[in-house]
């Protein structure tokens, strides 16, 4: 399989978004009127040809890493483009799990009877046509179709180049499965083209694509929200705390930390920072956690606390405290309070996701309530924000946005509402 097709002239890529958004808004429609289980079926079936076409889906595959290398990309690039028959697997899992869960289009919000017998309903529906916008994890092809499908949206897929043959196999297997369930194969749509040009003409048609959602690198996100004329939910970058507080279990610090890292340092929920109290620091912690982070293989960066109690750290500068590294590499911090953790946390952090280690209740509480990210944890790893570890079965996105959703959006945040009265006569005087 070819790793892009044909370059296209201008015209001929604004035509070809211009078919796909009215084909995906004639098929939101059709999806709209489409019962429940049909669309349940829908998934099973995807789920299916998935791992049916899995030789198939990993074969293209092999033809993105190839050119992933020619193209110099990073081993944590690499990684988030690597499929194989376990990673497979998971995505059919996660597309079952989809399909099991209370479908969430049609379910009031709220409801009461007024004085005069009017009865007023707040009822999720479908937000109609979603773009989705993303780069390197073809996974995300399958997750994305799944959640939308599920709560009864359309969507145009526009992947990466680097991932263009996987997804196009992904999203055949995809239009597959929901033919066989009778819906319109138009409701999963892959932009067939690599031009950037693409990008820019669907980010403008207000009247057939109802919002936005890129998942990628910051400068993907800030390219696409400058572009855009339609609405855009948000996920800008994972920098994301550890926070070892001073009464902090030692060994249960240490364990978090790590894993925060080095579980897999190239995704937006691994720690990007850690910071410690200064008690914590000068009882040895601070040194320990610092030995099993280089013994994993991480660089570290430090504040001149973290220089002095582990020699192998590096300076860290002004700019490393921002960033996402999404690699082995961490900025380690003393900070002399809960105060100072939060101040550092809430002026460098991405709203992102944030952790605490602490065996006082009072510490955690102040922590979940004043830190402002999207996912505040407290005794865990920041790796478990997630769609499927929440159990969303996948997520559309970790939106770092504070209006429409915020965190993992599973299939329940790609709906919106509709006001419903119903009354028997009556007329406002």
């Amino acid at each position: 399989m070819a790793n892009a097709p044909a370059a296209a002239t201008e015209p001929d890529v604004a035509r070809t978004c211009e078919d796909l958004a009215t084909r995906a808004l004639d098929a939101s429609r059709s999806l709209n009127d489409a019962e429940t289980g049909s669309r349940t079926v829908a998934l099973e079936r995807v789920a299916d040809r998935l791992i049916e076409a899995a030789d198939e889906i990993i074969a293209a595959n092999a033809t993105d890493l190839a050119t992933g290398r020619d193209l110099g990309l990073s081993a944590a690039m690499l990684d988030r483009l690597t499929l194989d028959g376990p990673r497979i697997e998971k995505m059919a899992a996660s597309v079952r799990q989809i399909a099991a869960q209370v479908d969430p289009v049609g379910q009031v919000i709220e409801g009461y009877v007024r004085p005069n017998g009017l009865r007023i309903e707040k009822v999720r529906v479908p937000i109609g046509v979603v773009l989705i916008i993303y780069e390197s994890r073809p996974n995300v092809t399958s997750d994305a179709a799944a959640l939308c499908i599920k709560s009864g949206n359309s969507v145009i897929l526009r992947g990466g180049k680097e991932s263009f043959a996987s997804n196009t196999r992904i999203a055949r297997a995809v239009a597959d499965g929901i033919a066989e369930a009778s819906l319109p194969r138009d409701c999963v749509q892959l932009v067939p083209t690599t031009d950037r040009a693409a990008v820019g003409h669907l980010l403008k048609m207000v009247d057939r694509i109802d919002v936005a959602i890129p998942r990628g690198g910051e400068s993907l996100i800030r390219a696409v929200v400058e572009q855009a004329h339609i609405p855009v939910i948000k996920h800008y970058t994972g920098n994301c705390h550890v926070y070892v507080d001073a009464h902090a279990d030692d060994e249960m610090a240490r364990e978090i930390c790590v894993n925060a890292k080095t579980q897999r340092p190239g995704v937006c929920n691994a720690a990007e920072t850690i910071l410690i109290h200064r008690e914590a620091a000068e009882r040895g912690l601070l040194a320990r956690i610092c030995a099993d982070l280089a013994a994993a293989g991480c660089e570290i960066r430090g504040d001149a606390s973290t220089r002095s109690a582990f020699s192998g750290a590096a300076a860290a500068t002004e700019e490393d405290w921002s960033a996402e590294y999404l690699d082995l590499r961490i900025a380690v911090g003393v900070v002399d309070d809960l105060d100072a953790a939060v101040a550092h946390i809430n002026r460098y952090g991405s709203r992102h996701t944030d952790a605490i280690v602490t065996r006082r209740i009072e510490a955690a509480d102040a922590f979940v309530q004043r830190v402002d990210s999207a996912n505040v944890f407290v005794n865990c790893s920041t790796r478990f924000s997630d769609g499927g570890e929440y159990g969303l079965g996948a997520e559309i996105g970790i939106s770092t946005d504070k209006l429409h959703a915020r965190g993992p959006m599973g299939a329940a945040d790609l709906t919106t509402y509709k006001w419903v009265a119903r009354g028997d006569g009556q007329v406002r005087t």
